[in-house]
């Protein structure tokens, strides 16, 4: 086990690698090898965070959002071919605090897709909702989380929620011995809080959106959208704003002008 600072264990990384990398693989490298002996609970937060800042920022060649190369490659070299390099960086993950402005990110702050319900003890009256950034990083408890959650039969769609309190792991276990409870067996969560560098979750970031304003505008989106056969109720307030659609004038006269045409053939 060593113990590099974050600015050497970077550059050892991208140094031995010899291409291009994402932040994400970056951090996970540095994990495997046991470069660091205290990684916390978001090491690619913290990997991200040091590219955007000196010295890095200068020693490490940016050549996309989420893209690093080091050495940098001489003005007069051809870019070396990367899968990394020439793919477009879309995924949260693959991005990071430091690519990725508030503004950019709204409140969405953290997020699981497809946890299975089984790997959870819902004995507790709070049951722990444990995640990793990355293999080999600090768990969080994502129990106190709050946003909209989505449940699932397999791969179909079931129910969409929300929780405008810190009570997601709490909100989840009431599903488990309700008139869902045999209806789900995974679940996906989309949250507003984030996750501190010291592994716990911090308040709502101050923002001129309102939390719970969002909440329950994704939450009716999701409902509106997807039709989750569970859902009791359209999404809130969403009846008088719904407009069906006109067939065009147009595309009307075109389709009476063929049947007369049809009918004119016929006799």
């Amino acid at each position: 086990m060593q113990n590099l600072g974050w600015s050497e264990a970077i550059k050892k990384v991208l140094a031995e690698q010899g291409e291009p990398m994402r932040t994400s693989e970056i951090a996970q490298a540095i994990l495997d090898r046991n470069l660091r002996s205290k990684v916390g609970a978001t090491p690619h937060t913290a990997v991200a965070s040091y590219l955007s800042q000196e010295p890095l920022r200068s020693e490490v060649e940016k050549l996309d959002r989420g893209v690093f190369r080091y050495p940098p490659a001489a003005k007069e070299d051809k870019p070396v071919p990367s899968s990394a390099a020439q793919t477009p960086v879309v995924a949260l993950e693959d991005t990071g605090t430091a690519d990725v402005s508030e503004d950019e990110r709204g409140l969405l702050n953290a997020f699981g897709l497809f946890w299975r319900r089984a790997e959870i003890d819902w004995a507790p009256s709070a049951p722990t909702m444990l995640g990793v950034q990355l293999t080999g990083s600090a768990a969080v408890d994502f129990s106190t989380q709050e946003g909209v959650y989505i449940l699932y039969d397999g791969s179909r769609l079931v129910y969409v929620g929300r929780v405008t309190e810190p009570r997601m792991g709490k909100r989840l276990r009431e599903h488990t011995r309700d008139r869902l409870s045999g209806r789900w067996d995974r679940f996906s969560w989309f949250g507003v809080r984030p996750v501190g560098a010291n592994g716990e979750l911090e308040d709502v970031p101050d923002t001129d959106l309102d939390a719970d304003l969002v909440i329950s505008t994704l939450e009716a989106l999701l409902i509106e959208a997807l039709e989750p056969p569970q859902n009791r109720r359209q999404g809130d307030g969403f009846a008088e704003l719904e407009f069906i659609q006109q067939i065009d004038p147009n595309i009307e006269k075109a389709r009476k002008k063929r049947l007369l045409a049809e009918l004119s053939d016929n006799l």
